[in-house]
């Protein structure tokens, strides 16, 4: 039997249901990626502008990023809870569904998604997937940005 997912809190708000992001972090790992795990840390805006300055050259925070690994893990999905935080906030839910939301999201990318190139295949399987897991709308749905 494979390890589930792990998810690293270097940062954690009060108030935080820890045991409802593993749950769902559980199921995410058993449904969308075929019992695969994957690393989730849940971190600053500080750290995710680090991460996305090194590896992709934007000197700029962000919300989730993926970094897919070859073997057994799928790899390591990175959500800065303080952006989170903001977009549960503007979008009217708590923070754990919006953790839910990125984590979906960055695990899509690491299981070979890119919506910035796949002509809305992403969004489609996002969209089949927040629906499954009853969250609201997804990430690709309501910024209609390219990530």
């Amino acid at each position: 039997m494979e390890p589930g997912p792990t998810i690293i809190f270097r940062r954690t708000p009060a108030g935080l249901r820890r045991d409802e992001v593993r749950d769902f972090a559980r199921k995410l790992s058993a449904q969308t990626a075929d019992g695969k795990p994957f690393c989730c840390l849940l971190t600053s805006d500080a750290h995710l502008r680090r991460l996305n300055r090194q590896f992709r050259g934007k000197d700029v925070s962000t919300d989730v990023l993926s970094f897919p690994l070859s073997g057994g893990s799928l790899g390591d999905v990175a959500v800065s809870i303080q952006t989170a935080a903001r977009q549960a906030a503007e979008f009217g839910h708590d923070l754990e569904t919006e953790i839910e939301i990125l984590m979906l999201h960055g695990v899509l990318h690491l299981l070979g998604h890119d919506h910035e190139s796949d002509r809305g295949a992403m969004r489609r399987t996002e969209t089949r997937w927040r629906r499954h897991f009853g969250l609201p709308a997804g990430l690709i749905e309501r910024t209609g940005r390219q990530c």
